[in-house]
């Protein structure tokens, strides 16, 4: 979806005329939601006592991933709790550890225009890993290599 704005030229600022603007289409921004945080635990059973018991925060289903972890929502987001593979160590809590980007530390947005996006980021020269799940998601890092998860929202 693009929205159409008259572009006046020096001409016809000059005329006063606003019928000779010229229309210029710009791009539409895309809207964005907070989805999830994904952390990495060591131990799920103590993690789930923590969220679980401790804070009291509501466990919900999780999808059936080949790795453990536990889901737990927050309001309209939600804590993503994935069991690291090896060992914690400092690699893995900055997101560097795993190969597949959505098992490592990440926040997660949905976004109504994913191609759109997709289309900017590969513009900008950032590599973008589509989500193993087969899900309308992507997973790009910052430029601090952070790891971002993008959701269509439609898909969520």
């Amino acid at each position: 979806m693009r929205e159409n704005k008259p572009v006046c030229t020096r001409s016809c600022k000059a005329l006063g005329s606003r019928s000779a603007a010229k229309t210029m289409t710009t791009p539409r921004k895309p809207t964005y939601q907070h989805l999830h945080t994904a952390l990495w635990v060591s131990d799920l059973a103590r993690a789930e006592h923590f969220y679980g018991t401790v804070l009291g925060i509501p466990k919900v289903e999780r999808l059936p991933f080949d790795f453990p972890g536990a889901w737990y929502q927050v309001g309209s987001s939600q804590i993503h709790l994935i069991v690291a593979e090896e060992p914690m160590d400092p690699r893995q809590r900055s997101g560097t550890g795993s190969s597949k980007w959505g098992r490592n530390p990440h926040v997660a947005l949905g976004v109504d225009d994913l191609e759109a996006v997709k289309a900017r980021l590969r513009q900008e020269g950032y590599e973008v890993q589509p989500s193993a799940s087969g899900r309308a998601a992507v997973f790009v890092r910052d430029p601090d290599g952070n790891v971002i998860e993008l959701s269509s929202i439609s898909a969520t």
